[in-house]
């Protein structure tokens, strides 16, 4: 299956400035599969995808959801302000 991946903020930081990319996974792969391979992927991720909240389709998600061909995946890092 294919999944598109959304990177933004600080994610998008340690990712090498980049907007996303698409990725093929096995069928049945969840969210926490996911975030372990990109931090494989990007060595600087392991840092920053812990605290980060993740969204399938706009909604979020636990890590246990499985994916489904064609879902947007997006890690949403925590936002700070004052």
């Amino acid at each position: 299956m294919r999944v598109r991946l959304r990177y933004f903020a600080a994610v998008r930081e340690a990712a090498g400035g980049r907007e996303g990319e698409e990725i093929d996974l096995p069928a049945g792969t969840d969210v926490a599969a996911v975030r372990a391979l990109l931090a494989e992927r990007h060595p600087a991720l392991a840092r920053v995808l812990p605290r980060c909240a993740a969204a399938v389709n706009r909604a979020y998600v636990a890590a246990e959801t499985a994916l489904r061909d064609g879902d947007e995946l997006v890690f949403i890092p925590p936002v700070g302000g004052g």
